[in-house]
């Protein structure tokens, strides 16, 4: 029995002890950065989240700050039930639209704006209200963001960052002026419960309102890391006048608690330190998540996150006060750098369309009908067949069950992302001089589950990466066993 089979068997037998009736069935939803692995449960029109994550630690933060939460009338997932081991649980589903969709889909409209306001509103109730009763000993991990963490934090810019870009520093002064802003970082007051990952991917919109996922790392700390964390999130990019405004709207809101009056400069002075770091803490994430381990999403979100801090320097002259900090991050938010992780989009009116085939070896390569002749063909019988298995002997590479299969199984991801970097070549290149056609074919044994996964993701790259028009075409999906 393999791994996804035992979650399947537990999670539904949670659901059925809590709904009275038997899943009908249970969908694997895309990995998170955590190890959690989630998936979507239901039987007819009820649903719900099932979860499993190995950290026993971390779950009980988490069932912990979700009761406080809910005592305080702040929007977060209901837990149904939890598992004997308290490994597995299942909780609400607030269906698939984060704030980040709706701020990519629709745009900056008043309709968005109103939801950042009442996220701010609900994180003033977090921090003020449910941190005032908060036992910390409760928090999974570092209790207190205090200035050793704080100094984590530049480090781990200094490590997975500054020190992999083509820049000469004084890093034994850097990292004594490190410990110095550290310091004036760790006293600033007052300090309530942080959220610490507090961002537009971690807020759900579920019947107009929304909802807060993902808070398994609340700690006490400053109030104003998370309206940084939310407010300068590198690829929301929001405009100063949005930043400005809602800052104010969680000032108002936290004037509208039933609690004595905080210090409004004050609390404003220590945002804009905090903004700084947040800046700088990011980087150093995107750092190790893409120049480290290749992964798309944080290389591409490198270049909005050093426009964010270009222009943060730009507004604040006198923050950060120290030189060698100050000069580094001038640097590395310089226009040579950030020219290093511009990507090409696809101009509107560009010619280029993209065909990506999957096919079976058995019946031979798709030809291709335009006049290039051919473009790339991409073997992937060097990765473990999930056709073998069977289980997913009659599902195929669109099937949820063996996306996850070959995520977390096989060698598919690193065959990916050595895909990426050999296929952005060619597509940078046709853009520049305006190619009208590019074909990828991606061949396995049945032409069933690793190619066309392969060709899937491919697909999704290029969408994502260049705003290109991509045709996929499964060739031998007729022949597939059902």
């Amino acid at each position: 029995m393999s791994i996804t089979e035992t979650d399947s068997l537990v999670l539904e037998q949670l659901f059925e002890d809590h709904f009275g009736i038997k899943a009908e069935s249970v969908s694997i939803i895309p990995m998170s950065g955590s190890d959690r692995r989630y998936y979507r449960i239901g039987a007819g029109s009820t649903t719900a989240i099932g979860t499993f994550n190995q950290n026993i630690a971390e779950n009980n933060s988490f069932y912990y700050f979700t009761d406080l939460f809910r005592k305080h009338e702040i929007n977060v997932p209901e837990i149904y039930k939890t598992g004997k081991d308290r490994r597995y649980y299942l909780q609400q589903d607030l269906g698939n639209t984060t704030l980040f969709d709706e701020l990519q889909n629709k745009g900056l409209c008043d309709e968005v704006k109103e939801y950042y306001k009442m996220s701010l509103e609900q994180l003033a109730k977090l921090q003020w209200m449910a941190g005032r009763e908060a036992d910390y000993n409760q928090c999974f991990g570092t209790k207190q963001f205090d200035e050793k963490a704080i100094s984590a934090d530049f480090l781990y810019f200094k490590y997975y960052f500054a020190d992999l870009q083509k820049i000469v520093y004084d890093k034994t002064e850097l990292t004594e002026e490190i410990e110095e802003i550290s310091k004036d970082l760790g006293r600033i007051q007052p300090k309530m419960l942080m959220y610490r990952d507090f961002q537009s991917r971690n807020i759900m919109l579920y019947d107009d309102k929304v909802y807060f996922i993902d808070y398994q790392g609340c700690m006490q700390g400053p109030p104003q890391y998370d309206i940084a964390s939310l407010l300068w999130q590198a690829k929301a990019q929001l405009p100063q006048k949005w930043k400005d405004e809602l800052l104010n709207s969680y000032i108002t809101s936290l004037n509208n608690l039933p609690m004595a009056k905080v210090d409004e400069m004050y609390l404003r002075r220590g945002y804009s330190q905090f903004v700084m770091l947040r800046l700088v803490q990011v980087l150093g994430a995107y750092g190790f998540r893409g120049l480290l381990e290749r992964k798309p999403h944080f290389i591409s979100s490198i270049s909005p996150a050093l426009q964010n801090l270009a222009t943060f320097l730009d507004d604040n002259p006198q923050i950060p006060s120290y030189p060698k900090m100050r000069g580094l991050l001038e640097n590395i938010s310089s226009k040579e750098i950030q020219k290093n992780y511009e990507t090409v989009q696809a101009k509107t009116e560009s010619k280029l369309k993209v065909i990506i085939n999957s096919f079976s070896y058995k019946k031979g390569i798709p030809k291709d009908e335009t006049e290039n002749g051919g473009g790339f063909v991409f073997d992937c019988r060097g990765i473990l067949n999930p056709g073998r298995i069977e289980t997913y002997k009659k599902l195929s590479g669109l099937d949820e069950l063996v996306q996850y299969y070959l995520l977390t199984e096989t060698e598919m991801p690193n065959f990916l992302e050595h895909i990426y970097a050999i296929t952005d070549i060619s597509i940078v290149d046709y853009l520049h001089r305006d190619f009208e056609s590019l074909q990828i074919n991606f061949g396995c044994t049945g032409g069933q589950h690793r190619s066309v996964f392969a060709a899937e993701k491919l697909a999704m790259h290029l969408r994502t990466k260049y705003n290109l028009t991509v045709t996929i075409n499964h060739t031998n999906q007729k022949n597939w066993l059902r």
